[in-house]
């Protein structure tokens, strides 16, 4: 009993945030003795009712997260330098470099239009992603001050907020389509100021002929510049994009679940573990070997209970997890479902049935959420002390 005393407080202690005022509408969700009796139940809500109000925890504000404001995009104004025309000479050499010219002069074309479907492309993006925010703000906004759960407004909103999504990801697409024509156009440049260096080397021109060629091959030298410069910023705008369409289809994946519970959580936590974790050299291994049994022993970080219909353990539990996460960003996590092992075996089975789909309830949160399903471990045990279906959580 005095090791259950222990890890009550050590768990307390991390869990804080997640007290609650009301068990008639809350679940039990804390992180004391899974398997408390109602006796030291009442004991210990007395005790902590007596305690001093500067011993209390200062009540937990609920986190309220912005939508992310979009990757800035490029600004670069890609106008080819005009070709200079030149003069025919009456030799090959001069014929070679009209033929070259003309190339050129294709090709400045080619890297005119590409820049114009790329700024169209550009102020598209910039105005799907507003869009996009104004819609995501409305949603938080609403769920920040409370609402109904399943609120048919915000689930309008949701589903306009995906569909913009979709779009700034078809923009993503037309960039990267963009940037392979583009990337011909490079191999074209290449190739033609390659050309126009060799061509010093023929015989039969004239002064006015090598006059043209340098003149030419500076035009080139300046066009395959502005090509990699239009190269370079495509990769980036495209980079950048697909960063923030990956993040925030994690959060709008949690919005979803908020919308559902008419509560706001916050961003998911595949991005919070994203944005913070070490590097995977500095993980360390899983330990091997380590039973159900063992799992219970340890100090867990959520107790859920399901001692009523309609559990409602989906704000603490975020919560809780995004705490952890803050602390540990290369946590993993072991899912345990808990029975009572009171009864006979048939008795027993069917609560271990019970607990199994209960972790498997949470399991589905969590990754609702937006945390990996690769860093959670299932695992299932029985307990006699336990009164009932529970699914702890334990960082790992």
């Amino acid at each position: 009993m005095a090791q259950w005393k222990t890890a009550l407080v050590g768990v307390v202690l991390l869990l804080g945030s997640c007290s609650f005022a009301s068990e008639n509408l809350l679940p039990t969700l804390t992180g004391e003795e899974p398997s408390g009796k109602a006796k030291a139940q009442q004991a210990s809500a007395q005790s902590a009712a007596a305690a001093p109000a500067a011993a209390q925890p200062a009540p937990t504000t609920p986190v309220v997260t912005q939508p992310a404001a979009p990757p800035q995009l490029n600004t670069t104004n890609f106008q080819p330098v005009p070709v200079e025309p030149g003069q025919p000479t009456g030799t090959a050499v001069g014929q070679k470099v009209e033929s070259m010219r003309g190339e050129l002069v294709k090709l400045e074309g080619s890297i005119s239009d590409h820049n114009s479907r790329l700024q169209a492309l550009r102020a598209q993006t910039v105005g799907n992603a507003q869009q996009y925010q104004q819609l995501i703000g409305a949603i938080n906004a609403k769920l920040q001050v409370g609402t109904t759960p399943g609120n048919p407004v915000l689930v309008n909103q949701w589903n306009q907020a995906q569909s913009i999504l979709e779009k700034i990801d078809g923009d993503v697409a037309a960039m990267n389509s963009l940037s392979t024509e583009v990337s011909s156009d490079s191999s074209l440049a290449a190739f033609l100021l390659e050309s126009t260096r060799a061509t010093y080397g023929i015989s039969g021109a004239v002064d006015e002929d090598h006059r043209q060629l340098a003149i030419l091959e500076d035009e080139t030298n300046k066009t395959v510049v502005t090509i990699d410069r239009l190269l370079n910023e495509l990769s980036e705008d495209t980079s950048r994009q697909n960063l923030y369409l990956g993040r925030e289809r994690n959060n709008l994946t949690t919005l979803s679940v908020a919308i559902k519970n008419g509560e706001l959580f916050g961003a998911s936590l595949a991005n919070r573990a994203y944005y913070t974790a070490a590097p995977l050299a500095s993980r360390a291994p899983a330990p091997r070997g380590e039973s159900a049994a063992s799992l219970a022993n340890r100090r867990p970080l959520v107790v859920i209970r399901f001692d009523r219909e309609n559990v409602d353990y989906e704000s603490a539990l975020y919560t809780a997890v995004s705490e952890a996460l803050q602390r540990k960003p290369n946590a993993d996590f072991d899912l345990v479902a808990v029975a009572p092992s009171r009864g006979g075996p048939a008795k027993t089975a069917l609560a271990m049935n019970t607990s199994k789909r209960n972790a498997d309830a949470v399991m589905r949160s969590l990754t609702n959420m937006g945390l990996p399903a690769s860093r959670v471990k299932l695992s299932a045990i029985t307990s006699s002390s336990a009164e009932t279906s529970e699914v702890h959580l334990y960082v790992r």
